[in-house]
């Protein structure tokens, strides 16, 4: 039941987060019509997740091989793609008039739509990684394994809750959030070159790069192994990896420094 506890929290945990900071920024600019956004696309992301673990035990199957790792990957750097979309819209200037759009009905509808279509991802994202991640295992998850999963799905929510509750009132906060978001694509831009590298795709250079993932002693994984209470946390943040390969490392540190270049030039045009 730990397992089950720390897969569905380290799943949840990042869009929780990411809607949270959403909301805030939503509560700090005063626009609560995009509230309905959030919570449309947040409600259609879960009920689409739902639609998927269900097809994935009737029809679909485990998903197995070079196809799940396909998959995996590709899902990943989608998500890496709308996170990037939103930290360069966060980070542009004009972000209210951006979203209360200027002409009645046009630009208006849009950031609507947009809002929606953010939250709708992040956690669609997270729900059919999930489904993946636990496979065969939701077949006979019964009622302790069903309570341990709401249990993850609770913790992630308020922590996603809390970083709502620091940005209206923690002005800092916002400083700080396109960094946190940036991590956040980064760590899935490692990971799909991970997955990438298990199918083929990509190749691995070095790999392992280092191992902190020890086979099972007893009950419990050591605090740094990917499943371990830190290292699973990290790897749902962060795209922490135990055993990271050499790809892995270049693609998060090649991510980071391409935005990174990118939000320093718009900052110098700005302040030009």
């Amino acid at each position: 039941m730990g397992a089950l506890f720390l897969i569905i929290f380290r799943e949840s945990l990042e869009a929780a987060i990411i809607i949270g900071i959403l909301a805030a920024f939503i509560a700090r600019l005063g626009l609560t019509r995009l509230r309905l956004a959030l919570w449309v696309g947040g409600m259609l992301a879960l009920a689409s997740s739902l639609g998927i673990a269900a097809l994935f035990l009737k029809i679909l199957g485990e998903f197995e091989g070079r196809a799940e790792q396909l998959f995996e990957g590709s899902i990943m750097l989608v998500g890496a793609g709308f996170l990037t979309s939103l930290i360069l819209w966060i980070h542009k200037g004009g972000m209210r008039s951006t979203l209360e759009g200027r002409i009645p009905g046009g630009e208006g509808r849009a950031g609507w739509w947009g809002m929606a279509l953010l939250a709708y991802v992040s956690i669609l994202r997270e729900g059919v990684e999930t489904v993946i991640f636990l496979g065969a295992s939701l077949r006979n998850l019964g009622v302790g394994g069903g309570l341990a999963g709401l249990a993850g799905l609770v913790a992630a929510s308020f922590l996603g809750y809390l970083a709502f509750a620091a940005g209206r009132r923690i002005h800092a906060f916002f400083k700080v959030t396109n960094i946190l978001l940036v991590l956040f694509a980064a760590g899935l831009v490692s990971r799909a070159a991970g997955k990438l590298g298990e199918a083929g795709i990509l190749p691995p250079l070095l790999a392992p790069l280092w191992n902190l993932n020890p086979p099972l002693i007893g009950t419990s994984y050591p605090l740094l192994h990917e499943y371990g209470a830190i290292g699973s946390i990290l790897k749902g943040l962060f795209g922490y990896s135990g055993s990271p390969s050499l790809m892995m490392a270049i693609a998060y540190f090649v991510y980071l420094g391409v935005v990174g270049l990118i939000l320093s030039a718009r900052r110098i045009h700005r302040d030009a």
